[in-house]
């Protein structure tokens, strides 16, 4: 029986006109609708004609989240007075609850991925709506650009909604072709912000970790807040791990403590959708509980400000979640949360100065995640660099060509590109492509149960408790009675059907096998000891062991899970098998390059014969006649590295270098740019035939940098015999001394004793510049500087004149120094002269 009253109560029933009558006339629409307004639940009802409104139509749901897949479609039931999988059902990754009557179906990002991949025509579907769009996660950025491709090509009369828990909907609105944006009005109390910062400065997250002194003032203020508020607490947390440490905190609480995850049992799940029974509750919760899911009872919020977000370090071959400060749009609608039933307030567990700080949206998947997932549907779809998707963002060119590394690496796609046939069934497998590559080849050598078995292990990380030692924790969930090994076992029944048959398990021991399979998975990461529980992975990352590991005495380990925190120079292993050379070979072997070796290593040419493995080198011997380009290249490598000192440089060559960048500042072409990067990037034009008779350091020593320097004049044009004349290295003063003009400055500088030059009216000029003239004392101390010789003699010489004649009463000091002769020597040896 449909529960109409419970359906009238959801504010979003005054927007579903507006939104019927844009479904009519462009098909396409974007819908912004508060959390709590019904737009996951009163609005596929309404358009699928199961409230008694319209024709019926076949309406899919996709939602970001499995849990709110389930809860979106068990309370759609639930308002029609039905079971799941009757009218309304869903389908997860693993479970599928639908029925011959089904209308409405609510799935996840992924599954409807695969749909699209395997029908694009969605044959018998009316309606799609992608719920919470406005997260930006990958999946559902995909499917609505696929969605849109299916609309333009051969579905035109596919209806699309973009369901938006925010107003920021002008960019999907444009995605969709100008579609209309209707907007329904929540009912929404207010809610009263506290500012609760710890007493003391905490570290700021990084990687996973998070600062145990937050976790303990985030357990403080849920405490606090059970004193000062009524109703239901929700805290929310990054991640699973920070959800636990904080619920054994609140150990000895006046209320039920409950943990809302994606990997929460379901029946969990249900127990904190259904409402509280009588006594207060705790709510800890990860962003799931943002915007895809209602939370009856709460009145308070407690934020600890942080989120987890993807990415990746496509240089090193590590792609993990990290900690992040969560985004204002986020704390906005965490803070929300509170004043959905009644009035409320939230704990905001940083500083208000902070606030304005923060990122305003939280980052669109697209910008910072590993993409080979994409990268393959992409190709596909038929569009392998994703050039032709209707996309609110386009995937970063240097994220994206990591990925087809990746995918031509495993065999997915071929060299343009094009997905293989191979790459199209690990589509199909609902697994990442490494995961999809470590499941078929795994299968084929270990057996299809026990590689399904290791998969499912690296597809959903295992518990911290479980231990680093991916072996150990197999065996652990094969006889655990935790809701991690039940959700194990599923996947892993899962899997082993998709690959029945394929091979036949041999002799290898389970140890045996998860190495090779998660070496397989993650080839880049295979790691050779260096000692000490340190290991040099195959992509050159260094990898380090907590202390307590049993692994740290490996030969040779295959790195499931690792992180590498900013500051630190090796990643840390949180998941790892041990393997022998001869696997990390079989799952590496794309890696391996046998070859000569000729580089600048600690300050001098090494030339080598190697065999590598990525960056872990198998065998090394001495290379007795390298290639001479190998070694010429090594040469400038070395000049790149420690700088073009390692000519010989005199003080000649120094400062023709000096007037040669001079020239080339004031004048330009032909005279030659010659500061250090220039001079690197054309070591063929003057540092030859030299540079390529070298074959050590000590040979680029005795290289003349000043006559190579020569070679760069522009002799061709005859400007080199000015050289002299523009740039002179000295001039001649009144006193018949020629002084050296230093060019090291913005002007060329003129150092000379002020008795010198005497009669001198003009300052002189290189190259039309004025020369800055540094006027000495008869000892040689600076006295004045000028540009403008002729203004010092009638303004500045008088108080010089004053100042120094007494202190060097020997030399002349002429009241008027145009009427005297320059001199460079003493009055006393004037008169004698």
């Amino acid at each position: 029986m449909i529960r109409t009253e419970a359906l009238d109560r959801l504010p979003v029933r005054t927007a579903v006109p507006a939104l019927r009558r844009a479904l009519d006339d462009r098909g396409v629409a974007v819908l912004c609708a508060p959390p709590g307004t019904g737009k996951t639940t009163l609005v596929p009802l309404v358009l699928a004609g199961l409230t008694g409104e319209g024709p019926v139509r076949r309406v899919v749901v996709a939602e970001p989240r499995r849990i709110a897949a389930r809860a979106a479609a068990r309370r759609m039931a639930w308002l029609l007075g039905e079971r799941p999988g009757e009218r309304v059902g869903f389908t997860v990754r693993g479970e599928r609850v639908v029925g011959r009557d089904t209308v409405v179906e609510v799935v996840t990002t992924g599954v409807l991925l695969q749909r699209l991949q395997r029908d694009q025509e969605l044959a018998g579907v009316d309606v799609v709506i992608i719920d919470e769009c406005h997260e930006r996660h990958l999946d559902a950025d995909t499917v609505a650009a696929f969605l849109l491709d299916v609309r333009e090509a051969i579905r035109p009369d596919l209806r699309l909604v973009a369901a938006s828990a925010t107003t920021d909907a002008e960019g999907w609105a444009r995605l969709l072709g100008d579609a209309p944006v209707i907007e329904a009005e929540g009912v929404s109390h207010p809610v009263e912000v506290l500012w609760a910062p710890p007493a003391r400065p905490v570290k700021p997250p990084h990687g996973m970790r998070v600062d145990p002194a937050l976790l303990t003032h985030v357990a403080a203020t849920v405490r606090r807040a059970l004193g000062e508020r009524e109703g239901d607490v929700l805290c929310f947390l990054p991640g699973v791990g920070e959800i636990g440490r904080v619920a054994g905190q609140l150990a000895g609480v006046d209320a039920e403590v409950l943990q809302v995850h994606g990997r929460a049992p379901a029946a969990v799940q249900d127990a904190v959708l259904a409402g509280s029974f009588g006594g207060r509750r705790v709510v800890l919760a990860t962003s799931v509980a943002e915007s895809s899911l209602t939370v009856p009872g709460v009145r308070v919020v407690v934020d600890s400000g942080l989120a987890r977000e993807p990415r990746t370090d496509h240089a090193r071959g590590l792609s993990a979640l990290t900690t992040v400060r969560a985004s204002q749009a986020a704390g906005r609608q965490r803070a929300g949360r509170a004043g959905r039933e009644a009035p409320g307030a939230v704990y905001r567990c940083w500083d208000q100065a902070e606030d304005g700080r923060l990122a305003r949206f939280p980052s669109p998947e697209i910008k910072v995640a590993d993409l080979a997932a994409f990268a393959l549907q992409a190709a596909c779809w038929g569009d392998p660099d994703a050039s032709s998707l209707a996309l609110l963002d386009p995937p970063p060119a240097g994220a994206m060509g990591a990925a087809r590394e990746v995918l031509e690496a495993i065999g997915a796609v071929d060299g343009g590109g094009r997905v293989t046939e191979r790459g199209a069934r690990m589509s199909r497998l609902g697994l990442h492509p490494r995961l999809a590559r470590a499941l078929l080849d795994g299968a084929r050598e270990a057996g299809a149960r026990r590689a399904a078995e290791v998969v499912a292990l690296l597809s959903e990380e295992p518990p911290r408790e479980y231990g680093d030692d991916l072996a150990a924790a197999l065996r652990t969930a094969r006889r655990g009675q935790d809701g991690y090994a039940a959700r194990w076992k599923q996947e892993v029944r899962r899997l082993s059907g998709q690959v029945e048959g394929v091979g036949s398990g041999g002799a290898h021991s389970d140890d045996a096998v998860v190495g090779l399979v998660a070496a397989l998975a993650f080839p880049e990461r295979v790691a050779r000891a260096r000692g000490d529980g340190a290991f040099l992975m195959a992509s050159g990352t260094g990898a380090e062991l907590r202390e307590a590991s049993r692994l740290r005495s490996a030969p040779w380990l295959a790195v499931a899970v690792a992180d590498r925190p900013s500051h630190a120079a090796s990643a840390r292993v949180r998941l790892a098998a041990v393997v022998d050379e001869p696997t990390a070979l079989l799952a590496a072997g794309h890696l391996r390059v046998r070859g000569e070796e000729v580089r600048w290593v600690d300050g001098e040419v090494v030339a080598r014969s190697v065999d590598r493995l990525g960056a872990v080198e198998l065998a090394v011997r001495p290379l007795r006649q390298p290639d001479p380009e190998l070694v010429r290249g090594a040469l400038v490598e070395g000049l790149r590295r420690e700088g073009l000192g390692l000519l010989r440089w005199t003080r000649d060559s120094e400062q023709f270098r000096l007037r040669l960048a001079f020239l080339h500042r004031v004048l330009g072409a032909p005279w030659p740019d010659v500061s250090d990067e220039a001079l690197l990037a054309e070591t063929g034009a003057w540092l030859e035939p030299e540079l390529s008779r070298a074959r050590r350091r000590s040979d680029l020593g005795r290289i003349d940098a000043g006559q190579a320097l020569r070679r760069l004049l522009p002799w061709a044009t005859g400007e080199a015999a000015r050289l002299d004349e523009l740039a002179p290295e000295r001039i001649e003063v009144p006193s018949g001394s020629r002084i050296r003009v230093e060019y090291g400055g913005e002007q060329p500088v003129l150092a000379v004793k002020l008795q010198e030059l005497f009669g001198m009216g003009e300052t002189p000029r290189v190259a039309g510049v004025p020369v800055l003239v540094h006027l000495l004392s008869p000892a040689g101390r600076p006295a004045a500087v000028t540009a403008d010789l002729a203004s010092f003699w009638q303004e500045g010489y008088k108080a010089v004149r004053a100042e120094l004649r007494g202190r060097y009463p020997k030399h002349p000091w002429p009241e008027d120094p145009a009427t005297v002769p320059a001199t460079r020597f003493t009055s006393a040896r004037l008169k004698r002269s």
